[in-house]
């Protein structure tokens, strides 16, 4: 009996036979071995969307096995191809998701496919980061979560929410939970900045040869081609074309992603039971760039019911205190308890007890060993999930809900109503909203696939 090439055996299935038969190794989940960082030990990853955020990944998937490169712009993958010379070129990421002995996938592309990328890796048992939107409607969000859910005993996850390892977010939800404001009631985040584009752009000729403008588009209805919707600067070039409701979600999902997370993880968010909106006037073909949208949320183990809202464009909430300038805050959150208000940025905080509790004599602040350690390298959380034990802090359930609710919102503004949400089957009180909750795609495309 001859014994079967370890060439043809799958390599989980080699990586999991061949070291379980040495003493005191401890096989982890995806068929990882603890220790050293040994070629056998190192994730086969494919990155497809090499360029803008992409570029920003270059270093910290260096140390992996960067096995494909995929994108629809052939000048992006040259570069990239510089970077990682042995990797093989993908235009189309169907074909991408399919490369032999692939582990895991970092998603860089546009908002509009972001679902569609993600839940196929995840079909494919591959672990997946997916830079934020994880999704462009509500339908997608929830389908995205659930396929998760399913697979999180085989699979890291984690929405690149990269800010969320500053150490800020953590200190805001110890002073949350430790009661250092009293109860909470509310929550308001907010972000200031302004697109305002008329519509989509016309019809400006053909594409240049280097760029396959039907993949650009993937499941997006048909447009014409027009450069101002690709000619961005790296890493902002998303500011050309996420404003239109057929590529993205405005800021609702580009900063509203960011500066939501500093709240979500502090009031451990679940759906919302109800969504309102307003803004601008409704555009069918932008997205609003003034735009303030409300939820209520159920209470949980720990807090009671509260309101939460995301303002954006010009809309601001009103300052607990004359003295402190909202304003001068680009992007921001504000908490609002029984007993003081918290204003937060990213990087800093700012406590405000209120009237006769300005003592604080009722806080019981934590111990220092008991502050929760830090967040560290965000990618690096990832890869090392991939290889142990599949835990991340913004993984799919985490980012899921969140971006759940602020697409929520959008669909209340669309709707022109407020909308009761029944968040165990994604339904909301009213027709005209619903129509809302997923998108139009181009015959061919599947979420599912």
């Amino acid at each position: 009996m001859t014994r079967r090439s370890t060439q043809a055996m799958p390599r989980r299935q080699f990586l999991k036979s061949s070291l379980a038969a040495g003493a005191g190794m401890m096989i982890l989940p995806g068929g990882f071995v603890s220790g050293a960082n040994a070629p056998s030990n190192k994730l086969n990853i494919a990155l497809i969307g090499v360029w803008g955020r992409g570029a920003r990944h270059w270093h910290a998937i260096k140390g992996e096995n960067v096995v494909a490169l995929c994108d629809v712009n052939q000048q992006h993958l040259d570069k990239a191809a510089a970077e990682f010379p042995k990797a093989k070129h993908y235009v189309d990421w169907r074909q991408c998701l399919d490369h032999p002995g692939l582990d895991a996938v970092l998603i860089c592309t546009l908002d509009h496919t972001h679902a569609f990328i993600t839940n196929w890796a995840m079909l494919r048992g591959l672990h997946v980061y997916c830079e934020k939107p994880l999704a462009n409607t509500v339908a997608e969000a929830r389908l995205v979560r659930e396929t998760y859910l399913k697979n999180k005993h085989k699979i890291a996850t984690q929405v690149g929410t990269q800010r969320h390892a500053y150490p800020n977010f953590n200190r805001v939800r110890e002073w949350i939970r430790d009661g250092a404001i009293g109860e909470l009631k509310d929550v308001k985040a907010w972000g200031n900045r302004q697109l305002r584009k008329p519509g989509y752009l016309p019809d400006a000729g053909k594409p240049p040869k280097h760029l396959n403008w039907d993949l650009w588009l993937g499941p997006s209805p048909y447009h014409p081609y027009n450069p101002g919707y690709v000619n961005g600067k790296p890493g902002l070039n998303c500011l050309n074309w996420n404003m239109y409701w057929d590529f993205g979600s405005g800021q609702v999902g580009d900063m509203g992603s960011h500066t939501m997370d500093i709240a979500w993880w502090a009031i451990d968010g679940d759906r919302p039971t109800s969504a309102t909106a307003k803004g601008d006037a409704f555009n069918p073909e932008v997205t609003p760039v003034e735009l303030t949208t409300t939820f209520k949320l159920p209470a949980n183990d720990w807090r009671g019911p509260i309101s939460v809202s995301w303002l954006q464009g010009g809309a601001m909430p009103h300052s607990p205190r004359n003295f402190v300038d909202l304003n001068k805050i680009g992007h921001g959150a504000l908490f609002k308890g029984t007993r003081g208000f918290i204003v937060a940025d990213f990087n800093n905080r700012l406590l405000l007890p209120l009237g006769k509790d300005t003592d604080m004599s009722y806080y019981n602040r934590r111990a220092k060993e008991q502050m929760l350690e830090p967040l560290g390298d965000f990618q690096g959380e990832w890869i090392n999930a991939a290889k142990g034990d599949l835990q991340t802090t913004c993984n799919f359930d985490y980012g899921g809900t969140m971006i759940e609710m602020m697409l929520l919102g959008l669909v209340a503004y669309r709707a022109e109503t407020e909308i009761a949400y029944d968040g165990a089957t994604g339904k909301t009180d009213s027709a005209k909203a619903d129509q809302y909750l997923t998108g139009n795609y181009r015959d061919g495309w599947n979420l599912v696939g």
